[in-house]
């Protein structure tokens, strides 16, 4: 099984891979399955069908995906490749604890296979303009980072796996914050989510971006082994060509070294185990 669980198109604002070329593509590296993941970040991006005008940066929309238009493609492609690929519905959430309720209505709407969890904003700051991290020392927004983790796993249910986990690393001036002084929240979070019947997500980015550990973490993985945590899916953060597909053998090799029997890919928001 050759899948590739987060993957982004020109629906979101920071892509504009055409999501049919996407499927073209991963049909010539002969993926089996995909999986779409736009993004969806309340809080510092609007809806596209809004009262309020569409704000930009540079040329890019701050634009929550077109939902209809979104779902529609995606039943499009699938009845023109459902011989060649499969093709499954995600969103990566972006979430806060307080736009929750948005992500909540949002689910009810459409028929999910796939939701990624992710904390890319605390107190609608983003971490890659140094904003969240401005005035606090490394310390503080390491801590508050997970903490707003911890808050939405214990308040919110749907979603499938916990998005590259210890995101705020790629974006940390300071270097590496030491493992064992968040090792107490993150053993929290972990457990909240294994007792749930949630997972990780293995994110190879970390490739791409130079960084020295995997994301999340060698550590993470190993607590969250340890800790009988067993929901791991793979994905390639793409976002344009080059990236899709990019360093999942090496991922499924990583994992089954640590100890790990299974990676899942989804189908109506229930794992399927495939053996490493």
């Amino acid at each position: 099984m050759f899948a590739d669980y987060h993957v982004h198109t020109e629906f979101s604002d920071d892509s504009v891979y055409p999501m049919e070329q996407v499927i073209k593509d991963a049909i010539a590296m002969q993926m089996d399955e995909i999986c779409f993941t736009d993004h969806v970040d309340y809080g510092v991006k609007e809806d596209r069908d809004c009262s309020r005008p569409i704000q930009y940066r540079g040329s890019e929309p701050l634009a929550n995906v077109d939902y209809p238009v979104y779902f529609s493609e995606i039943q499009k492609l699938r009845s023109l490749y459902d011989t060649q690929i499969h093709i499954k519905m995600g969103l990566e959430f972006g979430m806060q604890r307080h736009t929750i309720p948005q992500y909540e209505a949002l689910f009810a709407e459409y028929p999910f296979d796939f939701i990624i969890l992710s904390v890319h904003q605390v107190e609608d700051k983003e971490f890659w303009t140094q904003d969240f991290q401005k005035g606090k020392s490394q310390k503080e927004y390491n801590e508050k980072y997970y903490e707003e983790m911890l808050s939405i796993v214990n308040a919110y249910q749907n979603y499938s796996v916990l998005g590259h986990m210890a995101l705020i690393v790629r974006y940390d001036s300071y270097g590496t914050y030491p493992f064992k002084e968040v090792k107490p929240i993150i053993s929290e979070i972990l457990k909240a989510i294994i007792k749930n019947g949630k997972g990780l997500e293995l994110n190879t980015s970390y490739r791409r971006y130079g960084l020295k550990d995997t994301t999340p973490s060698v550590d993470i993985l190993k607590l969250y082994r340890n800790m009988g945590g067993e929901i791991i899916t793979i994905g390639s953060d793409s976002h344009k060509p080059g990236h899709l597909g990019a360093y999942i053998d090496e991922a499924k090799d990583l994992l089954k070294n640590l100890g790990f029997r299974f990676f899942c890919t989804y189908n109506k928001m229930q794992p399927i185990y495939h053996t490493l």
